[in-house]
């Protein structure tokens, strides 16, 4: 039986753990990713083949991957550091300014002459993605350049209260890198937190955290979650096999599940009033929910006050963070539907 978390008991404590959030620093380790978005209008089709003609109006370039993560959590006021690879080419430059503009060290991003800064494309008209075209090297990361990964981390360990895996299949995550991770957060305090990839589950045995979206746990579990049975059976496995302190099943326009050990699941119903685009929302769940359990929240308050963070980001276009005041507000306008002023 899933219990679901009732807000108007948890929004009443919420911004205090927000005011926290500048004391917690989260170590962020993964695939960096520069989103460019091609903003236009369609009206009229190609007179060459059956596609849309796009009339370019605007372009944009967006921190994507662990380095949207890295953006939301400075965005939501907490401390910050990343750690990852990237080419040495135009992109890899493009996105190193854009990481010390938001006045963070880069010394923990290795540059690669034998690959490319992985870049995605997303043609965007009348709000709507049109097509999307990557450029990236997707290949493991040589045992050499992973060990330096770890060297990095060893050097900053003492400084950090989370570590994020941010896995997005471009090749720095793999199982050399996982076993050192849990080996040297081994006996600590820190959390081992991971935003997956469907292909990679057997490397992230161990950990304490992993936020799935229902698509990428059921492809995990081999069925598909369609209704509250296989849900909590898909879960519970995820628990079992990874032997995990808790998992979170992100269910888009359903809200998101959290399992933990020897408890009932729990349900937080989505706030968000529209979706245009949940390109990066599963960034902004992992880096809110951190930044609570750094913070000292307790799992089911961390889930919800994600919750209230990517229902904001999924009504933006595009890749977007969430800053503290935007999610106090968002917190304060539902704490207020069930506290009515004046009885009105």
């Amino acid at each position: 039986m899933i219990q679901e978390i009732d807000l108007k008991d948890k929004t009443t404590e919420l911004d205090e753990y927000i005011d926290r959030f500048p004391a917690a620093n989260v170590f962020v380790i993964g695939d960096i990713i520069l989103d460019e978005y091609i903003w236009g209008d369609v009206s009229r089709i190609s007179p060459e083949a059956p596609v849309p003609v796009v009339e370019v109006r605007d372009e944009t370039k967006r921190l994507g991957g662990a380095a949207n993560v890295v953006h939301n959590i400075i965005s939501l006021g907490g401390k910050s550091i990343l750690c990852g690879v990237i080419g040495e080419d135009n992109t890899g430059r493009e996105l190193i300014e854009m990481l010390k503009g938001l006045g963070l060290t880069t010394e923990g991003i290795l540059a690669d002459p034998d690959r490319h800064t992985s870049i995605k494309t997303r043609v965007v008209a009348q709000s709507q993605q049109v097509v999307r075209f990557d450029r990236e090297t997707r290949r493991s990361l040589d045992p050499l350049k992973t060990g330096k990964l770890l060297e990095y981390l060893k050097k900053r360990i003492g400084d950090i209260d989370a570590v994020i895996v941010a896995d997005y299949g471009k090749g720095v995550i793999s199982p050399q890198l996982m076993k050192g991770l849990r080996d040297l957060l081994a006996g600590s305090r820190i959390i081992l937190a991971v935003d997956p990839k469907t292909d990679h589950f057997e490397y992230y045995k161990g950990i304490d955290v992993i936020t799935p979206n229902h698509h990428e746990a059921g492809a995990y579990c081999r069925f598909e979650i369609v209704d509250e049975e296989t849900l909590i059976k898909a879960g519970r496995k995820m628990l079992d096999d990874l032997d995990c302190k808790s998992v979170l099943i992100t269910q888009g326009k359903d809200g998101m599940t959290l399992f933990e050990k020897d408890q009932e699941p729990s349900h937080v119903p989505t706030i968000a009033r529209k979706v245009f685009d949940v390109s990066g929302a599963g960034d902004t769940v992992i880096s809110t929910l951190c930044l609570g359990l750094a913070s000292g929240m307790d799992p089911k308050s961390a889930a919800v006050i994600s919750n209230f963070a990517s229902g904001i980001v999924v009504g933006e276009v595009g890749t977007s963070v969430v800053t503290a005041e935007e999610l106090k507000n968002v917190i304060n306008r539902r704490y207020l539907r069930y506290h009515p002023l004046n009885g009105d």
